[in-house]
């Protein structure tokens, strides 16, 4: 589990570098931001996919990058020291963090 936090809090801090309109402060707000959407992702996601079931399986799935929107743009409320000032980049850094994530898991 503590594997899984630090790979999701680089995951996150690079994804703020590379993805426009994402500013973050510090490495420890990246741990926190990767804290808060595992929270997210844990207890609110899955209700949020059952709510939208009917639209996610219309979509083929496509729907799904919504609801991550969703959850990274409540993590940068709740988090002080991370922004992300549009929709569009919530998207893009929702699809960066899934890359690199996706690539650091593979390692280990």
């Amino acid at each position: 589990m503590l594997l899984n936090i630090i790979v999701n809090t680089i995951a996150v801090y690079v994804a703020a570098q590379v993805v426009p309109g994402v500013s973050i402060d510090s490495f420890l707000t990246a741990l926190v931001v990767a804290v808060i959407l595992g929270i997210l992702n844990t207890f609110m996601k899955p209700i949020l996919i059952l709510l939208t079931l009917p639209i996610t399986v219309f979509t083929l799935g496509l729907f799904l990058l919504v609801i991550n929107t969703v959850m990274i743009l409540i993590a940068s409320n709740l988090v002080h020291g991370f922004s992300v000032t549009g929709n569009w980049s919530a998207l893009l850094l929702g699809v960066v963090i899934w890359a690199v994530n996706s690539f650091l898991q593979r390692l280990k």
